[in-house]
């Protein structure tokens, strides 16, 4: 019977050395290093895994331990025809069109987010697909309560409360599943590591037991991992890179909107967001966002403007708001929610040396509605603006618009898909866009739009302000 080896881990970067040693010479971490006990796959479950195998040869992928055979390109099954659709249009959007056979998706967020409920929207795919949901905090009754609350009554939507693996692999085998859910992997542990289930060795060995399974018998595996405080996912940097996909599920609990972002995704964009609408049916997806995100805005109220970012194909319009204020410190605030604050003191800078407006000894504070986070320069104008209405108490035009990155030097510089942002404003009824003057000639065939170019930040002030 082969032994169990000892290695020692970083626990910040995942590398592996023979012996322990104060500093990691690969992330330069100090004190990061643990011992950790690595066991060979327990033989009755290796050779049923091997036996799967046959069933998708065509893919050139054992993971058994066992030798591959080159197989010519040709011959290699294409993923993107064995997507799975699931029925929900923004999960999918996301996904890149659909659950792909034998992937192995990794879903994150903060506790209480809505992972859960997410997950369990699987029991609506269509008829004929399989899912095994493994509990691994919750119980069969909890889920079959959250289930009859979503409307979820499918046969083919199985449960099991297990966290031991190599009964999991076992079950996974005998039900031959389309999609296994795993909920979550901070709770599975495997008998033959001796460090307790949570830890950088059973999370990092569950997980590469789980991808095994999927590439060797085509179940897409969906796995739900727990955050750290920082936001992080919890456990090996490594298992980010073992995944095909990482979806990051966003949001502000006090707000019932939930972002579906993909940081990593081997099958499609990772530019696409989706958007749901938390309700006690579960999460509901949101074909207009813009419309949503621009409900509850107020008339004539200094510091609001709206602006547009393209999150993958579309544009989302958005509404930033700002307050500047005396400040009472020696070092005035800055504090932003869903934007970057660096860019945001880049801004209030240009702000002062270009136009003049002292915002040194004033406290600033920027909010993008919704629960939003915005990254793209297109929205400088907009924040710009929202600041200066703030600053100097004018509201800006309920009708307008303002979509353009700003430069250090003040200028306004071009954007991309300039088109489809001010055709999604109209859309929703503003009249006015604020752009870019050397973009100002792409924007055809919007009629009852009224195009201003901006060369300036200066220019851009004077026409709203």
């Amino acid at each position: 019977m082969a032994k169990s080896k000892s290695i020692f881990m970083c626990q910040d970067c995942g590398n592996e050395f023979p012996r322990w040693m104060g500093q990691c010479t690969a992330c330069k971490a100090w004190n990061t290093l643990v011992e950790e006990r690595i066991a060979p796959p327990h033989a009755p479950l290796a050779a049923r895994m091997a036996s799967s195998h046959s069933a998708i040869s065509s893919s050139g992928y054992s993971g058994t331990g066992q030798a591959n055979k080159a197989v010519k390109l040709a011959d290699v099954e294409e993923l993107d025809a064995a997507r799975t659709p699931t029925g929900i249009k923004e999960l999918d959007r996301v996904l890149g069109g659909g659950i792909v056979r034998g992937s192995a998706v990794l879903v994150a967020g903060a506790p209480g987010i809505g992972k859960s409920t997410l997950m369990t929207s699987f029991g609506n795919l269509q008829a004929g697909t399989s899912v095994l949901y493994i509990a691994g905090e919750e119980s069969p009754s909890q889920i079959k309560m959250r289930a009859t609350r979503m409307g979820i009554t499918s046969d083919d939507f199985k449960l099991l409360a297990e966290t031991n693996l190599e009964a999991i692999l076992g079950v996974i085998l005998d039900e031959s599943p389309d999609v296994v859910i795993i909920d979550s992997i901070q709770t599975m542990y495997r008998e033959d590591i001796q460090s307790a289930p949570g830890s950088v060795s059973q999370v990092r060995e569950c997980a590469a037991s789980l991808i095994q399974m999927a590439k060797a018998s085509g179940t897409a595996i969906f796995i739900v991992g727990h955050v750290t405080k920082d936001g992080g996912i919890a456990g090996p940097r490594v298992l980010e890179h073992m995944v095909d996909t990482v979806l990051y599920l966003e949001g502000d609990r006090h707000h019932t909107f939930r972002i579906l972002r993909a940081v990593k995704n081997r099958f499609g964009s990772t530019n696409e967001i989706g958007v749901f609408e938390m309700s006690r049916s579960g999460l509901i997806p949101v074909d207009n966002p813009s419309r949503i995100f621009l409900s509850d805005r107020k008339k004539d109220v200094a510091g609001a403007s709206v602006v547009s970012s393209i999150e993958g194909t579309r544009p989302i319009l958005a509404e930033i708001q700002a307050l500047v204020s005396d400040s009472s410190f020696a070092n005035p605030q800055r504090t932003a929610t869903g934007y970057d604050i660096r860019r945001l003191q880049m801004l209030l800078a240009v702000l002062e040396k270009r136009v003049g407006l002292k915002m040194s000894d004033s406290d600033v504070f920027v909010n993008v509605t919704g629960g939003l986070r915005l990254v793209e320069p297109a929205i400088d104008a907009g924040i710009v603006t929202a600041v200066a209405s703030s600053m100097l108490n004018k509201p800006v035009d309920r009708y307008a618009i303002c979509i353009g990155e700003i430069g250090l030097g003040g200028e306004i510089r071009s954007v991309t898909h300039l088109g489809a942002r001010v055709s999604e404003a109209f859309a929703l009824g503003f009249k006015r866009a604020y752009v870019p003057e050397s973009d100002k000639n792409d924007i055809e065939g919007i009629q009852g739009m009224e195009i201003i170019g901006l060369e300036s930040v200066q220019h851009l002030l004077d026409q709203l302000l």
